[in-house]
C-alpha cells in the first residue's frame, strides 16, 4: 500500500471518529432510573422481584442485621428525601429509622408502610404489649403487602411498565401462594401436642396464628429486641418450658443466643437450641438470601426439630 493511500485512510478514520463523537454529543442523556428506597432488606427483596431492573432499589438494613436497632448514615438518610417511593415495615419495627422515613414523609415523598396492609396481631406478655410488626412470618400476610406494593409503584414511580409490573407481581404472588400451601401440609403433619414454641421474643405470632402452633413464650418479653428478661422472667418461663415439654427453643440467628443458652440451663431439662432466620436476610451463600428462601430454610429446620 502507498504511503499517500495509508494517509488517506488514516485521515478519514479520524474524520468518522469526530463524526461519531459529534453524534453522541448531540445525543439526548439517558434519563436516570427511578428510585425506591426500602428500609428492611426482606421487604427489599420483595420490591425487587416486583421491579426487576425497572427501577433502583436501595435496602438500607444490611445482611443479618437487627431491624430494631440497625441505623443509617446521613447520606443514607438524604437519600430517602430524594426517593420516587420509600417502602418501610412500620408497626414500631424500625425504631432506629422512624425519624428518617417521618423528615422524606414531610418533604413529599410517598410512604408505602407494609404494616397498614396486613390483619395485624397483637403480641402480649405480663412485661409488655403492642402491635406485632413480624407479619413476614406468614405468606399470606406478604402476599397482601404484594399487592399494596403493587399499586404504590404503579402510582408514584413513573417510567415504570405497569404490565410488567403487574405481570411480576403475579408470578410471585403465585409462589407465595404455592408457599403457603407448602408450609401448611409440612406443619400439618407435625403432632399437634409438638407445635410449641419458645424464642428470643415475640416474632413467630403470625406463623403460629396461620399453622396452629402454641406460643409457650419469649426469652425477651416484647416485640423488640430492645428490652431485656429479668431472672424472674427466665425462671417462670423455664417452668412454662418444663411444663409443656418443649423439646426445642427457636434462637434468632441475627441475634446472641446466650440467653436463650441460659434458659436451657434453667429448664433443666433436654432442650436443644436450634437456629432460625426471624428477622434478616443473610449475605449470599448463608442460608437465607431471599424471602422465600428465609421461610423454607425454616420450614425445613422447624419440621426436622418438631416432627
Amino acid at each position: 500500500m502507498s504511503a499517500r493511500r495509508s494517509s488517506r485512510r488514516a485521515a478519514a478514520a479520524v474524520a468518522a471518529l469526530a463524526v461519531a463523537i459529534g453524534v453522541a454529543g448531540c445525543a439526548p442523556v439517558a434519563a436516570e432510573q427511578p428510585s425506591i428506597v426500602v428500609t428492611t432488606n426482606i421487604l427489599g427483596d420483595v420490591v425487587g422481584e416486583l421491579v426487576g431492573e425497572q427501577a433502583m432499589v436501595t435496602t438500607l438494613m444490611r445482611p443479618n442485621a437487627d431491624p430494631h436497632s440497625f441505623e443509617i448514615s446521613a447520606q443514607e438518610a438524604a437519600g430517602l428525601e430524594s426517593a420516587d417511593l420509600v417502602v418501610a415495615n412500620g408497626l414500631g419495627l424500625e425504631e432506629g429509622l422512624e425519624q428518617h422515613v417521618a423528615a422524606a414523609e414531610a418533604a413529599g415523598v410517598p410512604i408505602v408502610e407494609a404494616g397498614d396492609h396486613v390483619d395485624v396481631l397483637e403480641y402480649s406478655s405480663e412485661d409488655a404489649a403492642g402491635a406485632d410488626p413480624h407479619f413476614w412470618t406468614d405468606p399470606t400476610q406478604m402476599r397482601a403487602v404484594v399487592d399494596a406494593l403493587r399499586a404504590a409503584i404503579a402510582e408514584h414511580v413513573h417510567g415504570i411498565d405497569v404490565t410488567v409490573l403487574d405481570e411480576a407481581a403475579a408470578a410471585y404472588g403465585g409462589q407465595l401462594d404455592a408457599l403457603d400451601a407448602d408450609l401448611a401440609a409440612r406443619f400439618g403433619a407435625i403432632p399437634e401436642a409438638r407445635r410449641a414454641f419458645v424464642t428470643n421474643h415475640h416474632v413467630f405470632g403470625y406463623l403460629a396464628e396461620r399453622y396452629g402452633f402454641r406460643l409457650v413464650g419469649a426469652v425477651v418479653p416484647g416485640g423488640t429486641t430492645l428490652a431485656a428478661p429479668s431472672a424472674s422472667d427466665l425462671a417462670d418461663l423455664a417452668g412454662a418450658i418444663r411444663d409443656a415439654g418443649v423439646p426445642v427453643i427457636f434462637a434468632e440467628s441475627s441475634q446472641p443466643d446466650r440467653l436463650v443458652q441460659v434458659l436451657a440451663e434453667e429448664a433443666g431439662l433436654e432442650v436443644r437450641v436450634e437456629t432460625l432466620f426471624t428477622e434478616s436476610l443473610t449475605g449470599p451463600g448463608e442460608g437465607a438470601e431471599t424471602y422465600l428462601e428465609m421461610l423454607r430454610a425454616n420450614a425445613d429446620r422447624i419440621e426436622a426439630a418438631l416432627a
